[in-house]
């Protein structure tokens, strides 16, 4: 798997412009991901608070599927990671990777 800096920082701010700490990531038993917990996941990784790897391993992610919530962010903010607009968004615009 990919990996970010081996450090980490103690904090950074979250989606919401609040700072977010370790404490403040969705719990491990996450099941049912909405907008604001996809945003606190990449929000971490991006800025060092977790890296890609422990993303993964904590939330049982695919490296893929972190990667399309970030591509999803940056093509079309948070509501890029609407669950139900996502299929929209791929026809639209291959966020799948299938151009």
């Amino acid at each position: 798997m990919l990996s970010t800096a081996p450090d980490h920082v103690a904090s950074i701010i979250g989606p919401e412009g609040k700072p977010m700490t370790r404490d403040d990531l969705p719990p491990v038993t996450t099941k049912r991901w909405v907008i604001r917990r996809k945003a606190e996941v990449v929000a971490a990784v991006r800025g060092g608070l977790i890296s890609l790897d422990e993303a993964c391993r904590l939330y049982t992610l695919s490296v893929e599927e972190f990667l399309s919530w970030q591509r999803a962010i940056e093509s079309y903010g948070l509501p890029g990671l609407r669950a139900t607009r996502l299929q929209d968004y791929r026809l639209t615009s291959g966020i799948d990777g299938t151009d």
